[in-house]
């Protein structure tokens, strides 16, 4: 089985011509199985896979989170990084959107001029162009939707909103399985082969594959006829495609024959081949602005028509493509008639108008239900990339999944899941604090320019404050269970914590303040007091208000004192401290002058040396001495650049000193 899958991944499988041991055992894989995102919609590569990127774990960082896309190979994953699609996608991101897919994506820039082709690597000047169109492609798209929003605001009176339809939702793929390789292998064929009569019945797929088996046939000359080298009838008999696509300028179509070609080796790759091109035909006009994008028909359309050479020129070109790509059509009416599928891009009005018309004679139709969108990422339309489209979209998509890492995160996701439904019941069950009243945000902001009044010692504004308010003096600071105001519940502590003999003397005299009341462990405001002159202005308050106006005793206040008395001790306590500090200064200057007169060691004389004299019995160093000290321990590049600044200030002093 092993061996069936390496064989499997090294030669890609055809879905019209599919190997009898896996055409035998295919089945349908069932749709009501838990499937992994990555199978349900992937996004295939734009470039043949190699044998060890097809059979990697999709469990990877080949993809896009945000995009919903898988990839093969790392050159796919670059390629969509540089996408419309990838830079539509990061502007929803950014806005709080939720991300669309490529079909969503196609059809919201319908109504652009502008193509959404990419550019080939191998034109440097063509991939300048490419940047600025796509630039503009997305700037244009998202103007348009603010245009379309602003409206729908200004008429929300107008109208009731619809809700947005959802399309189908069915993948681009269809994945079966096989007894032939191993169970966490799918393969995948694209929805889009199939015209709509097999679409309608999609319980018979097995069935209709089975149908469009072709055997391979012996290469031949496809025979042409003498108008224009268009094949003749005879060969394209048996069942083709016809794949276009046209934007910037560019054209491209070919008509592909589905039976394959017999090969002498069976390794060589049964797609790029053996692959029948029955005709094909590019067209490329110079018909966008370059670096500026849009189609110069669409910039007449919106500014009027420029008189520039530029524009006459891509006026020309256009009509010019239009009346090639309609000529093309008509010469290859018959092989485009007995086509059983189309495949066509044609993004923009302008593109659409030049293949669909209506015009006299035309050939396609938009009603025609024939007609497919390619389902993945295109580029410009070159000859390559059709054929390139041509081998993705015929060949089976070989996918392995990692059945265990998508299991372990899909029981990671259900815990994750269960955690949040887990805290958000704890946070509703969490009490909720009750919401203050207008009393108590009042009182609050009370106590808030209270206290800053009396941290600033600011007495007549704190007075003020009471008055104009309507407080009492003993106004209890919220909340009382707080540490500052379990500590200082009324102004007067607070005055007194902070020793500030003013606010206790203005309190008690001027405000009236109650010296009894007590904080959370039981002290009185005096107690709180931390120096003798905020305690003496307790007790000044109790001589100047009298004996009967509070209970001093109950207020720890000692006996009254007046304020002559305490003027006067305060005066006497500070002659005593002069006093004590002229002693101390004869002391120091005794023991200077015991020691000896100072000696100023610095470059510079006194003004350097100002006081830094030397200990007794220390020897003052000499210049020699000092440098050798200083350029210890220094490399020879620090010591010569230590040189350098000292000759550079005995420099200066020499010009100063002259």
């Amino acid at each position: 089985m092993d061996q069936r899958k390496e064989e499997v991944t090294r030669r890609p499988l055809y879905v019209y011509d599919l190997p009898v041991d896996i055409l035998t055992t295919l089945t349908r894989k069932d749709d009501s199985e838990s499937e992994p995102q990555e199978i349900i919609e992937p996004r295939t590569s734009t470039k043949e896979p190699s044998s060890d990127s097809r059979t990697g774990s999709v469990v990877g960082s080949k993809s896009c989170s945000l995009c919903g896309v898988t990839f093969y190979t790392v050159e796919d994953q670059r390629s969509h990084v540089r996408s419309d699609l990838h830079g539509y996608n990061l502007k929803q991101k950014i806005k709080g959107a939720n991300p669309v897919s490529e079909g969503d994506f196609e059809k919201l820039i319908g109504e652009l001029d502008e193509s959404l082709s990419g550019s080939d690597s191998s034109d440097s000047e063509d991939e300048d162009e490419g940047d600025a169109r796509k630039e503009t492609t997305l700037s244009a798209l998202l103007k348009k939707q603010a245009a379309i929003s602003s409206a729908n605001i200004e008429n929300a009176d107008d109208f009731e909103p619809k809700k947005r339809k959802r399309g189908s939702g069915k993948p681009p793929l269809f994945w079966f399985t096989t007894s032939t390789l191993p169970s966490n292998t799918y393969l995948g064929i694209y929805w889009s082969i199939f015209t709509n009569s097999e679409q309608q019945d999609d319980t018979k797929l097995l069935d209709i594959i089975k149908n469009k088996q072709l055997a391979p046939k012996p290469q031949a000359k496809v025979p042409v006829g003498s108008n224009n080298g268009v094949p003749l009838p005879e060969a394209y008999k048996d069942p083709h495609m016809f794949l276009c696509m046209i934007g910037g300028g560019h054209f491209a179509a070919m008509v592909v024959s589905l039976t394959p070609k017999q090969t002498k080796s069976a390794q060589t790759g049964p797609l790029t081949r053996e692959a029948t091109v029955l005709a094909h035909k590019t067209f490329h006009r110079y018909t966008t602005r370059r670096k500026q994008g849009g189609a110069q028909s669409a910039n007449d359309a919106a500014k009027g028509a420029a008189h520039s050479a530029g524009s006459s020129l891509r006026r020309y070109n256009e009509q010019a493509l239009t009346d090639e790509v309609r000529l093309l059509l008509q010469e290859w009416k018959g092989m485009i008639d007995t086509s059983e599928l189309l495949f066509i891009r044609a993004t923009g009005s302008t593109n659409r108008r030049t293949l669909f018309g209506p015009y006299d004679g035309q050939v396609l139709r938009q009603n025609d239900p024939r007609i497919r969108g390619f389902p993945f990422s295109t580029r410009r339309a070159t000859q390559n990339e059709l054929m390139r489209s041509f081998v993705e979209l015929t060949r089976v998509q070989v996918m392995e999944v990692d059945e265990v890492a998508i299991a372990a995160a899909k029981l990671a996701s259900e815990e994750a899941a269960k955690q949040a439904a887990v805290a958000k019941i704890s946070k509703q069950s969490a009490p909720v604090m009750p919401k203050r009243s207008e009393e108590e945000e009042t009182a609050l902001h009370h106590t808030t320019q209270i206290q800053a009044l009396i941290r600033r010692s600011k007495v007549p504004a704190l007075l003020s404050y009471f008055s104009n308010n309507s407080l009492p003096p003993d106004f209890i600071f919220q909340p009382q269970d707080s540490q500052q105001n379990f500590h200082a519940p009324t102004p007067l502590h607070l005055a007194a914590s902070q020793n500030s003999t003013p606010l206790v003397s203005g309190l008690l005299v001027k405000g009236g303040a109650n010296p009894t009341l007590t904080n959370g462990d039981g002290k009185t405001a005096f107690d709180l007091a931390g120096d003798r002159s905020t305690r003496d202005a307790f007790r000044v308050a109790r001589s100047e208000l009298g004996e009967s106006k509070w209970d001093w005793e109950a207020a720890h206040i000692p006996a009254a004192l007046s304020r002559a008395e305490a003027e006067k001790r305060d005066a006497r306590e500070k002659k005593e401290e002069a006093k004590k500090e002229e002693e101390r200064r004869k002391a120091e200057e005794a023991r200077l002058a015991e020691e000896g007169p100072k000696v100023v060691d610095g470059p510079l004389g006194k003004a350097a040396g100002r006081g830094r004299a030397l200990a007794l019995g220390q020897v003052q160093k000499t210049a020699q001495e000092k440098r050798e000290e200083e350029a210890r321990g220094l490399s020879p590049e620090m010591r010569m650049r230590l040189e350098r600044e000292r000759r550079a200030r005995a420099a200066e002093a020499r010009i100063r000193g002259t």
